[in-house]
């Protein structure tokens, strides 16, 4: 199946409720990319992507009880911060929900996965990260993260198809969604790299980069203001 194919299915579902079934994962997953006249040069594998994934802070805050609770009241927040300090305040107890491990064997899986990532070795952490998806594949930010891993190795269909596992469990995930305009952007799909940027904003109007993106894009796709 075209990779461009599998790029509208995957914007179209953002779009709506629809879930992606097992067979139209499967076949992200094989995609073959096709040459895209626009297509960018992309970074050697292994090395920095610029600008860089939303990641989170190195210092998260503590988890509250009521989990889906506490997001829908944190994203709330995170829209109608007041200024930069405090949507960086809620942004952090966004991620701090996300990253929560639902068992201590999960949390000692992460430790390691980000030990690995922080020393480039990236092929470690996608064993470890294979097993936590096998372990606990209701884990979101597992998929998130072995997304990013595969982006950094310039894995696009891999980091599609877990982007898409994503988004199915948590559709206001920014942080996937500006990784999916990030892989668009590297594939010369400037109109669709647009319009996942444009999401994320949407859901967190404080991400950093994203919205100079944004102006480029818009410009290159839309054309500039007369």
């Amino acid at each position: 199946m075209a990779m461009r194919a599998v790029l509208r299915l995957i914007l179209g579902s953002l779009g709506g409720t629809r879930v992606f079934s097992g067979a139209v994962a499967a076949l992200v997953l094989v995609a073959v990319p096709v040459a895209a006249p626009a297509q960018q040069a992309r970074p050697a594998p292994g090395q920095p992507h610029d600008p860089q994934l939303p990641a989170p802070p190195a210092k998260l805050p503590a988890v509250g009880a009521d989990h889906a609770r506490g997001l829908d009241f944190l994203f709330g927040a995170l829209k109608a911060a007041p200024d930069e300090a405090s949507a960086r305040h809620v942004e952090a107890r966004i991620w701090a929900q996300w990253m929560a491990t639902p068992s201590d064997t999960a949390q000692l899986l992460m430790a390691r996965v980000k030990a690995a990532v922080d020393a480039k070795q990236l092929d470690v952490a996608l064993e470890l990260l294979d097993a936590l998806v096998k372990l606990r594949p209701d884990y979101t930010e597992a998929w998130n993260r072995r997304a990013t891993v595969y982006y950094l190795k310039d894995d696009y269909d891999r980091a599609l198809h877990d982007i898409e596992q994503v988004l199915a469990r948590e559709p206001r995930h920014f942080g996937a969604l500006a990784g999916l305009g990030m892989i668009l952007r590297d594939l010369g799909d400037d109109k669709r790299a647009l319009d996942a940027f444009r999401k994320a904003l949407a859901i967190n109007p404080h991400l950093d980069k994203i919205p100079e993106l944004v102006k480029t894009l818009t410009e290159k796709v839309e054309g500039r203001d007369i």
